[in-house]
């Protein structure tokens, strides 16, 4: 099923995000937990992609998997950086012997030794290009794209980088999903600066629940996300008990969570990091709200 067509539906609904195995001997592992969350029968699934695409091997094998065994429909993450047209389109072409029909298309991102590098002679850039190689493949897929409230961090101001994603989407992205976010507001001020510009298409909210410390500085170091003040109190005041940041951290991302829902938001994506305790107790937590309609 196609997601453009999921996100028509006015029903609360979640949908989750894993990642695949870094390297082999961690695949039966890595399998089990994504099985376990494909069991909380999400709206969808994504499946990410490595930087650079150093575990795009296990990306397909895994979206496979959950969609056949648990019918779970699948958003394959697909990146073009350092890639050639060749090697992407062998990747589309498997994508769609799969039976995959959403892709979400990345340009993804930089490594320290691809930040030295002349750019130049790269068949990719910018995630635009493989959009437009997708709507020009003979596949009928359904295009996610990516967008940042807080602004993409290579980009010069907000403006730009906001004309850069409609550019994205006239090119063919069905919808967007945002990078994590921690305050709401954020969010609706971009929503609101977004569709002033002409971007209709549907766009959902990234949320990652914050179970442990160490995820705090990885999070800013991997998004730049700004963390409100009552999140940073959360951290400091539970975070050396692994126990009590979990449950806080869950508790933070439902709050979240329901008060998208309440502002319009039907769908909401959950950066699971491959924990089914955490994405259980989100969905447990909301369990009373999904599957419904409010007027």
């Amino acid at each position: 099923m196609k997601i453009i067509d999921i996100l028509k539906d006015e029903k609360m609904m979640l949908s989750y995000e894993v990642f695949p195995p870094k390297k082999e001997t961690s695949f039966e592992n890595v399998k089990r937990a994504t099985e376990e969350i494909a069991t909380l029968n999400p709206s969808f699934m994504s499946v990410t992609y490595g930087a650079g695409g150093g575990v795009s091997n296990y990306t397909l094998d895994i979206a496979r998997n959950l969609k056949d065994k648990y019918n779970v429909p699948m958003l394959a993450h697909l990146t073009c950086v350092s890639s050639t047209k060749e090697l992407v389109s062998k990747r589309i072409e498997d994508m769609a012997k799969a039976g995959i029909k959403n892709v979400m298309a990345l340009r993804g991102d930089l490594t320290e030794e691809m930040k030295g590098e002349n750019r130049e002679n790269w068949d990719y850039n910018y995630a635009v290009q493989l959009v437009r190689q997708l709507k020009e493949s003979p596949y009928d897929f359904c295009i996610g794209g990516a967008c940042y409230p807080e602004v993409h961090p290579e980009s010069i101001n907000q403006r730009e980088d906001i004309k850069h994603l409609k550019e994205k989407v006239d090119a063919g992205v069905d919808f967007l999903t945002t990078q994590m976010i921690f305050d709401n507001n954020l969010f609706f001020n971009f929503l609101y600066k977004i569709r002033e510009a002409g971007i209709t298409v549907p766009i959902i909210p990234g949320i990652m629940p914050i179970t442990n410390a160490k995820q705090v500085e990885r999070a800013i170091k991997l998004s730049g996300s700004f963390m409100p003040v009552r999140f940073k109190s959360l951290v400091d005041k539970f975070g050396s008990d692994p126990d009590a940041m979990r449950s806080a951290g869950i508790a933070y991302a439902t709050d979240q969570i329901i008060d998208l829902y309440a502002n319009g938001i039907t769908n909401v994506h959950v950066y699971t990091m491959n924990k089914p305790e955490v994405a259980r107790g989100i969905k447990n937590n909301v369990a009373d709200i999904l599957g419904k309609t409010f007027a």
